[in-house]
């Protein structure tokens, strides 16, 4: 037996927002380095981001008759998550299916199983992330679940929660974290901001970070490299190598 849950619950659209501004890996290190689905699960076209409320689907292998049933569930900035009760490569979805998802203002689908019509889903823009590529057929007669918490890419995913995707990967951020997280995301990318233009400026990352001190009590230590017996002085690009960095850069 399946279920459809009918769920409206989700976050408020400035913090889908802010976290589809921060990305991917400022989200995780925000979280901990946390929630980052497997990197197994690749977009299948680059250079999209999105965030958006996960609609779960859990369906059996090789057959996607849930996945029609959950478009009735999704709206306008939704994202698809779908889970299998097995290992799946087959070709879950293509053009039809994201048509119908399209015009529902759904962001994209993450799926733990194949996708497949990739150069149709590249000229619809619409995103996808993907265990596999494959255009192996599916059947629709197993029922499964719509909204219920699923496992995909070692990770939990629940109705609500949201999902944000780009070209490093996808990672689930909790629906009562979302809103600390999307703030402290974007405080990261500011910090961030103002550590490249440090960089820019000529400091090192060793003064900016802080990682000067840390090599000290971690015991590294610097050493001038010793010319061979019978050797003329060190060249310069020889002395610059095996120095120490100054200790009184910008930074």
């Amino acid at each position: 037996m399946g279920v459809v849950v009918v769920s409206s619950a989700g976050p408020d659209g400035a913090t889908v927002a802010g976290l589809a501004e921060a990305g991917v890996a400022a989200v995780h290190e925000t979280m901990g380095r946390s929630g980052l689905l497997d990197c197994h699960l690749r977009p299948v076209y680059p250079g999209t981001r999105i965030a958006g409320r996960a609609v779960t689907v859990l369906t059996q292998a090789g057959d996607n008759l849930m996945l029609h049933a959950a478009i009735e569930q999704c709206g306008p900035g939704d994202v698809l998550v779908v889970a299998t009760m097995s290992p799946s490569t087959d070709g879950m979805f293509g053009e039809l299916l994201a048509t119908g998802l399209q015009v529902r203002g759904v962001v994209g689908i993450v799926i733990d199983a194949g996708v497949r019509d990739v150069a149709t889903l590249t000229e619809m823009r619409f995103p996808a992330w993907a265990r596999a590529i494959s255009a192996q057929g599916t059947v629709k007669a197993t029922p499964g679940s719509v909204n219920v918490p699923v496992m995909i890419g070692g990770q939990c995913v629940r109705p609500g929660d949201v999902i944000v995707a780009d070209d490093d990967g996808v990672v689930v951020v909790p629906l009562a974290e979302s809103g600390k997280v999307a703030a402290a995301s974007l405080a990261r990318l500011d910090r961030e901001n103002r550590i490249r233009d440090s960089f820019r400026a000529g400091a090192l990352s060793l003064d900016t970070m802080g990682f000067r001190s840390l090599l000290d009590e971690l015991g590294v230590r610097y050493v001038t490299a010793q010319a061979p017996a019978g050797a003329g002085p060190p060249s310069p690009v020889a002395d610059d190598v095996g120095g120490a960095y100054p200790q009184d850069g910008p930074g």
